[in-house]
């Protein structure tokens, strides 16, 4: 007697989101079909978003046939979606992780006018939580549990490019140039996830993925100095700084990572950067690198942090964003005043520099910078620390020493 096939017995289909123009081609030679319908099934998938093998009606009914049976095409799963009264969507995303119990993960896409016109930016992440543990952000907290893959971060480009086909705009038609920026500034620290990074922003910047310019993908690190040099070779994309703080004392307690690659050899790869050769040999006035700074009241944003940091990046082309802090329940900080902000931004622009404040976005879902994911257990136990410290100082106030 034939015994039934399980599902368990079924080979694992191949998931063609992912992999790179080249890798696509690669698989395609090795099932005997020829290079070229990588590009064909790229633009499938990417620019018009199907996922049927049946509905690629450029390809013949034979391969699509059997592309069913060894592929797919497996965009993350999505366990909850909300859309903000500004604009703002966020998306709640589930990944498998070791423990069998599933991670979380968020991407967040941003509305905004610019002088091109309207701008939709999408914050991806690109790890499971975060092992850098930079005190003011909620997402550090949940601590790390693993990389996402190629799928997982191109993914999520590919569930909001997809929104504005099933969800378009108040009074506008379904858009499948929805996402017209993309910058890695979700959960995780991209540079401790090099490779799959590095693939899911190549198919950003492929004319047969998204298409996107280069100067529209935005790759954002706290500071991973040997991978800011790798990159150098691999991609050609924009540039953030997380920065936070003007000198190292500072950064070493909010910005832990500085401990091992101090600012001094942070801005020096920065500079290595954005002054290389482009591909004519010239140095492209155009690159600059972002400087992103989280404004923590009495902590880093006195006229004296601005002094500092404008001695910091003399001779690196840049400009700066100011972020107002966003709190999360037990965070040891409270957002600066406004005037003190303007105050900030007053004393750089001042001195040459391009600084702008950013707008605080979909806060009413939290979905606004350092909150992703942050109802989460404090598994670094920081929350926990910080409110045995503060129990301990009552206690010195209390009994006078």
């Amino acid at each position: 007697m034939t015994e039934a096939i399980t599902a368990s017995d079924q080979p694992l289909r191949q998931n063609l989101l992912g992999l790179t123009r080249q890798q696509l081609a690669e698989w395609f030679v090795a099932q005997g079909e020829k290079p070229f319908r990588a590009t064909q099934v790229m633009k499938w998938i990417y620019q018009q978003g199907v996922t049927d093998f049946a509905q690629m009606t450029n390809l013949s009914g034979a391969l699509r046939q059997k592309l069913a049976m060894i592929a797919e095409v497996r965009p993350p799963h999505v366990v909850e979606k909300k859309f903000s009264e500004d604009g703002t969507r966020k998306w709640v995303i589930r990944v498998d992780t070791a423990d069998g119990q599933g991670g979380l993960i968020e991407t967040v896409l941003i509305p905004a006018q610019d002088k091109s016109g309207s701008r939709r930016t999408l914050c991806v992440s690109s790890q499971v939580g975060c092992a850098l543990d930079c005190q003011f952000c909620s997402t550090g907290k949940q601590g790390f549990e693993r990389d996402l893959t190629a799928a997982e971060i191109i993914g999520q480009v590919w569930i909001a490019q997809q929104s504005y086909i099933d969800h378009p705009e108040a009074g506008q038609t379904p858009d499948m140039r929805g996402v017209t920026n993309v910058v890695m500034m979700g959960m995780g620290e991209p540079l401790l996830n090099f490779e799959p990074v590095v693939a899911a922003m190549s198919l950003m910047l492929d004319d047969f993925g998204y298409g996107l310019s280069r100067r529209r993908v935005t790759l954002s690190t706290s500071g991973i100095v040997p991978r800011i040099d790798e990159l150098a070779q691999r991609l050609d994309v924009a540039l953030a700084i997380s920065l936070h703080a003007p000198n190292d004392v500072l950064r070493d307690e909010l910005v832990p990572i500085n401990r091992k690659y101090p600012l001094q050899t942070l801005i020096a790869a920065a500079k290595r950067y954005v002054l290389r050769p482009d591909e004519q040999g010239d140095i492209s006035a155009r690159r600059h690198v972002t400087i992103e700074y989280v404004m923590l009241h009495g902590v880093n944003d006195q006229d004296t942090h601005a002094d500092q940091l404008l001695t910091l990046l003399e001779g690196l082309p840049s400009k700066i964003n100011l972020i107002p802090f966003n709190p999360f329940p037990h965070a040891p900080y409270q957002r600066s005043s406004r005037n003190r902000i303007l105050a900030f931004q007053r004393k750089l622009t001042e001195a040459g520099l391009v600084c702008t404040i950013r707008q605080t976005r979909g806060d009413d879902i939290d979905a606004a910078c350092g909150q992703l994911v942050g109802q989460v257990a404090d598994r670094t136990r920081r929350q926990s620390q910080w409110q045995a410290r503060v129990r301990q100082g009552q206690e010195i106030l209390r009994t006078g020493g």
